[in-house]
């Protein structure tokens, strides 16, 4: 069904009017890591939203992603759920790239490590946390179109039935039904690489470890469950669909010579190295977000945590226009912003793929050298805080260089009280920070919006792949814990900033 453009009579009505005659504020289709991020973003922010997911439950047989890099452990943190995900997880030196690992213990963040916890457990945590926020799953349901209108979306459902809401938002993975009927090009190249993955059983004893050839790459593991989690390339492109036992015993004999007496397998699925993107992130009220926007190949463990991530940027941003309180082009940004991130990751993602194809001994060498680079202290900060989404940094202009990063958590002192920074971000809202060196502030006519935090800091500030930088007189934090201002002693464009990140002030 075609999507249709609102027209301008939507868009000056207020939410209030628009949600009159709609179920739900926004409608996410799909309950992966991304949709339920973004759910809960939402929720905090007193929206209604719901979400519409295909499974009849939370339960995940796939393996999928298998962890957490830092920046999304920071932004968990932000919320005060980080220890959710860190009770259950193992804390490792998940960042690497084409295999060579990046130690990051040493760049300036409380979370300098990774997380590894299959995207089940990520799922199930996140579920229960939107739960606990009020927010309603339309199970064993999917969407199968949409329609826009001047006043809101009205999505039709698989079993038959209609929703309706201001905005839908396509979590849907790389096959998005909601991409595709919002007619969204998804540019990009085509597989030349497919993998399968599984868990099964085997009789015999595996080759463990890693190894690569001329057909790809390969490993084989030992799960959690004791079962053995295969990684194996295939010797075609020919093959799509959904993959079977069969297939994975055919693979397996092409590389190892032998299928390790296969059997019972608990799961198998196929990727390939696609690397596509949406060219636009919003169709008027429809927008994209996590696999439904940017698809590549796992390798760097990227995927679960761009969407995580989309969400977070996304969230506070979709909560403050359909309350009414931002003009509908501040969801421009989302694209601005994010698009940018999604493609950093797909190239470094093919940049990986190429590095790990077994070819002549010039690609061979150019892996050695590039490891070896890579054990040097800079790069490796470098690529380790590229690698765990830490260097993060969105185009807000010129200015210091604290603007459009990522808030380091400071420990602040407010009102006699030691805290986090990331404390102060709980409940997503927007802060302004005073170290007392900008004047007295009067932020008034946004105190709905923004707290304003007076707080003593001393020191300079460490940031990562940047390094010091001075302490500001004073500094806005977006929800997503991105910079949007910084003084120079002053209050100088602040209003602006204001204005542009939450709204006009209110009278």
């Amino acid at each position: 069904m075609p999507a249709l453009l609102p027209t301008s009579r939507s868009r000056g009505r207020t939410s209030a009017q628009l949600a009159a005659s709609n179920d739900h504020a926004v409608i996410i289709a799909g309950a992966g890591p991304t949709g339920l991020m973004l759910a809960a973003e939402l929720a905090l922010a007193n929206v209604d939203v719901a979400v519409v997911e295909r499974r009849a439950s939370q339960e995940l047989a796939e393996t999928r992603a298998g962890g957490l890099h830092a920046r999304t452990i920071e932004i968990l943190d932000q919320r005060g759920v980080a220890d959710r995900f860190l009770r259950e997880g193992q804390i490792t030196q998940l960042a690497g790239f084409a295999w060579t690992r990046l130690d990051i213990s040493d760049l300036p963040t409380r979370h300098n490590y990774g997380l590894a916890l299959r995207q089940g457990h990520i799922e199930r945590i996140l579920a229960n946390w939107a739960s606990e926020l009020a927010v309603k799953i339309y199970r064993a349901s999917e969407v199968t179109g949409f329609a826009q209108d001047e006043t809101g979306v009205e999505i039709m459902l698989s079993s038959g039935a209609t929703l309706r809401a201001n905005y839908l938002v396509g979590c849907d993975g790389g096959r998005s039904l909601v991409r595709k009927a919002a007619g969204i090009e998804f540019a990009g190249s085509d597989p030349t690489l497919s993998n399968l993955m599984a868990e099964v059983e085997m009789r015999e004893e595996p080759a463990w470890g890693l190894r690569h050839d001329a057909l790809g790459f390969h490993g084989l593991s030992r799960t959690e469950s004791g079962r053995v989690l295969v990684v194996v390339s295939e010797a075609t492109l020919a093959r799509t669909g959904e993959p079977g036992l069969r297939d994975l015993s055919e693979a397996l004999v092409a590389v190892y010579g032998t299928d390790f007496g296969l059997q019972n397998p608990f799961w198998i699925s196929r990727f390939t190295d696609a690397a596509r993107q949406a060219v636009c992130y919003r169709n008027g009220r429809v927008l994209l977000a996590g696999d439904a926007a940017h698809i590549h190949h796992s390798v760097g463990g990227q995927g679960l945590n761009t969407g995580v991530q989309d969400a977070v940027n996304l969230g506070w941003k979709l909560a403050q226009v359909v309350k009414g309180m931002s003009p509908e082009n501040l969801l421009d940004t989302y694209h601005a912003e994010r698009h940018p991130v999604a493609a950093r990751v797909l190239r470094n993602t093919m940049a990986q793929i190429a590095l790990l194809r077994r070819g002549d001994d010039g690609l061979k060498a150019a892996r050695e050298v590039v490891s070896e680079l890579l054990g040097m202290d800079e790069p490796r900060k470098r690529f380790g805080a590229m690698m765990s989404g830490l260097d993060v940094h969105y185009d807000l202009g010129e200015g210091h260089a604290l603007l459009g990063r990522r808030m380091p958590d400071l420990d602040l002192t407010v009102e006699g009280r030691s805290l986090r920074l990331f404390t102060l971000l709980h409940q997503a809202r927007g802060l302004l920070l005073d170290f007392g060196k900008a004047g007295g502030i009067d932020i008034v006519p946004w105190a709905d919006r923004v707290d304003l935090i007076g707080t003593d800091y001393d020191g300079p500030l460490q940031l990562p792949a940047i390094g010091q930088v001075a302490a500001p007189g004073a500094v806005l934090v977006r929800p997503d814990g991105h910079v949007a201002w910084v003084s120079d002693e002053s209050q100088r464009g602040l209003p602006d900033a204001l204005a542009k990140w939450f709204g006009p002030p209110a009278a």
